[in-house]
C-alpha cells in the first residue's frame, strides 16, 4: 500500500491517509479482506505519530471502509456498494464544481460546458 504525505498545504496528515486509503479501496487496488499495515508500522514508514495513524484508521472504520479486530489488525471491509457509490458521487461533484468555477472565470456558458461534458462522456463510450 502506497501513501504519500505532503507537509505543504492545509490538509491534515490523518485526512491525507484517510483519503488515499479510500481512493485505493474505491479503485479496487485494495480489495475486501486485504490487511492494512498496523498503525505502528504505517506510522514508522511515514515517519509520523501513531496517534495520527490511529485517527485515520478510526475515521475509516467509522465510515465503513475498514474493520479492525483487536490483536489481528485492520482489514478492508466488505464491499458496501451504496457507500462506494456515495463516495464516487461526492468525488464527481467536487470535480464538477471545480470545472464550473473554471468555466465561469472564462465566461463559458452552461450549454458550452454541457457540450464539452457530453463530448467527453461519448468519447469514453467508444
Amino acid at each position: 500500500m502506497e501513501i504519500i504525505i505532503s507537509n505543504a498545504g492545509n490538509q491534515p496528515i490523518y485526512d491525507q491517509i484517510t483519503s488515499q486509503i479510500k481512493a485505493q479501496i474505491i479503485s479496487g487496488k485494495l480489495k475486501e479482506g486485504d490487511a492494512l499495515p498496523s498503525m505502528r508500522l504505517l506510522a514508522k514508514e511515514l515517519r509520523i505519530s501513531v496517534i495520527t495513524t490511529k485517527r485515520a484508521y478510526e475515521e475509516l472504520e467509522r465510515e465503513g471502509f475498514i474493520v479492525s479486530y483487536t490483536g489481528k489488525g485492520s482489514f478492508v471491509a466488505g464491499a458496501n456498494t451504496e457507500l462506494i457509490r456515495e463516495e464516487h458521487l461526492r468525488q464527481i461533484e467536487s470535480h464538477l464544481r471545480s470545472a464550473v468555477e473554471l468555466a465561469q472565470t472564462c465566461c463559458l456558458s452552461l450549454s458550452d460546458l454541457s457540450g464539452i461534458l457530453s463530448m467527453l462522456y461519448k468519447e469514453e463510450d467508444v
